[in-house]
């Protein structure tokens, strides 16, 4: 075997839970290490140790992040109760991914896996359509309270002395009930809004944005407003250059143009209709371990991520010795993107020339007709008669063909 591949500045690798901490490990033993001499900065974020080091290990996580520029991160999970129970945590921890992107500010972009055979659930979808998600404020910031029959909840804000300047009613409570409160910054949302309109630049593809403004009418207002003003200014000169548009409208009519789109346009999303639409997307594509995922900082850091969660019922099968056949390709493009963006960074073409190659692996080895089983019943190639892998067979295909 040839010298393996040099790195000279580390990737942070974050470690995550369940099945995807069982794949993660034989990602790097069975596709990278045998090749690339892999330096990372480890943090764990499996639950067990952000519960011990009460969460501190994931802010960790996100400075080195930003001192190194590069991480790849593992699914975790967020603890509701039952997780609390099953755990034995300390308190129902927040998400890490929304410890991480509030510390980076960034931008999280998704995209389709396109694998040919693999024919998407929306017929008329015929390229990919990229998601990007503002991963800031919102509900992932929320301060939320339980109020009793009788009560009373205010919107209060102070200016920078203490004194009020304003008090409005949200409600008085005529029986027990709960309220929430959200807020964003002008410079987060100013942030993504030149993020996404850099990102539709580079890729040259169209890019709408939908909101709520009409109910929402200075909140989502907002928005609207810093994205319009930003582009006059700024970006549509360059826009009309290029060929493509940027366009504003209401959410409800947003999905109603993705569904009956071709495809080929960034959808640009507040934090929760990203959330939700960027699975919906995945899935109508086939597979939510089919979607690669990327947070981009304005101030130029990237941490790569599958965009799925932890896969809790295989690891209960894994647990009891059962043989699983999960879908590792979003995890392998959370590590080829990592490695990618590190070899561009640090001018190492042979590390970014290998995770286009291991890419490629992937991708031929399904198109094959090699896979896990979700992908089964998707695959539909003349003369390829798809064949049902367990979860470490696949990986071991993708390392043949590599």
């Amino acid at each position: 075997m040839p010298d393996k591949i040099a790195m000279t500045t580390p990737v942070v690798e974050m470690d995550g839970d369940e099945m995807t901490r069982v794949l993660w490990k034989w990602i790097k033993e069975i596709l990278i290490e045998p090749y690339v001499d892999l330096k990372t900065e480890y943090y764990d974020l499996g639950l067990p140790e952000r519960d011990r080091t009460d969460d501190k290990v994931t802010v960790d996580a996100a400075m080195a992040t930003k001192k190194y520029g590069v991480a790849v991160k593992c699914a975790t999970i967020t603890p509701n109760a039952q997780r609390v129970e099953e755990y034995h945590l300390k308190q129902m921890w927040k998400s890490p991914n929304g410890t991480v992107r509030r510390i980076l500010d960034g931008t999280v972009f998704r995209a389709p896996i396109i694998v040919k055979g693999i024919t998407p659930y929306v017929p008329t979808w015929k390229q990919p359509i990229v998601l990007a998600r503002h991963a800031y404020g919102d509900i992932y910031n929320s301060v939320e309270s339980r109020v009793e029959e009788g009560g009373a909840a205010y919107l209060v804000v102070c200016d920078k002395e203490g004194k009020e300047v304003s008090r409005k009613l949200i409600q008085n409570f005529k029986g027990d009930g709960i309220v929430q409160g959200v807020h964003n910054l002008d410079k987060s949302i100013e942030n993504f809004a030149v993020t996404c309109f850099n990102y539709a630049l580079e890729h040259k593809i169209p890019m709408w944005f939908g909101a709520k403004d009409t109910i929402s009418k200075i909140y989502d207002h907002r928005f609207k407003d810093i994205f319009n003003e930003i582009y006059e200014r700024d970006y549509k000169d360059k826009f009309e250059k290029a060929g493509i548009y940027f366009m504003y409208t209401l959410i409800d009519d947003i999905v109603a143009r993705i569904m009956r789109s071709e495809g080929g346009v960034l959808w640009v999303c507040k934090n929760y209709d990203g959330d939700v639409m960027s699975d919906m997307v995945a899935t109508a594509y086939g597979s939510l371990g089919m979607m690669s995922s990327v947070l981009v900082s304005p101030d130029g850091n990237y941490e790569y991520e599958a965009a799925h969660g932890t896969v809790t019922r295989h690891y209960y099968k894994y647990l009891k010795g059962e043989e699983t056949s999960t879908n590792s390709v979003a995890t392998i493009w959370a590590w080829t993107g990592a490695l990618a963006k590190r070899g561009e960074l640090d001018g190492n073409k042979e590390l970014t020339a290998f995770a286009k190659k291991l890419e490629k692996a992937t991708i031929d080895t399904i198109e094959e007709g090699k896979m896990t089983g979700d992908l089964i019943p998707l695959f539909r190639a003349e003369g390829v008669t798809p064949v049902k892998l367990n979860s470490k067979q696949f990986l071991q295909a993708i390392a043949e063909k590599l």
